[in-house]
């Protein structure tokens, strides 16, 4: 599966941004979509997933309330909706794609394919 990220980019704290990340390839046996990201000089961490029905959606807490996480499976794309953005949602998002069933889609581990990362930067 290959996974092109885009959408990210400057926008002023309290602004909003929509991340789309578009899969190919092997997009039959995905199980669950997720978001990730990475801000300067820490770990990568968990933001939103959600499975390949739509009827479970997970969220790390920092973001909870603001982003929504959907997916389009006939068009093999997902989205992040982000709102009320904030300096510390400055990060490079990643999208990813899990090819099995995991118990807990907040893990990276479960994801076996992974998007280039988009920038998002959100200036105070």
């Amino acid at each position: 599966v290959q996974l092109q990220a885009s959408g990210g980019g400057l926008v002023q704290a309290g602004g909003s941004l929509r991340l789309s990340c578009a899969a190919s390839g092997r997009t039959f046996s995905i199980y669950a979509y997720g978001w990730f990201r990475q801000a300067p000089g820490k770990e990568r961490e968990f933001v939103a997933a959600i499975t390949w029905s739509g009827s479970k959606t997970y969220y790390a807490d920092s973001v909870k309330g603001r982003f929504t996480i959907s997916r389009d499976n006939d068009a093999n794309t997902m989205w992040l909706q982000m709102n009320s953005l904030k300096p510390e949602d400055t990060a490079v998002y990643y999208c990813a794609v899990a090819h099995g069933l995991h118990s807990d889609y907040r893990r990276q581990g479960a994801y076996d394919y992974w998007g280039q990362g988009t920038l998002v930067t959100v200036s105070s």
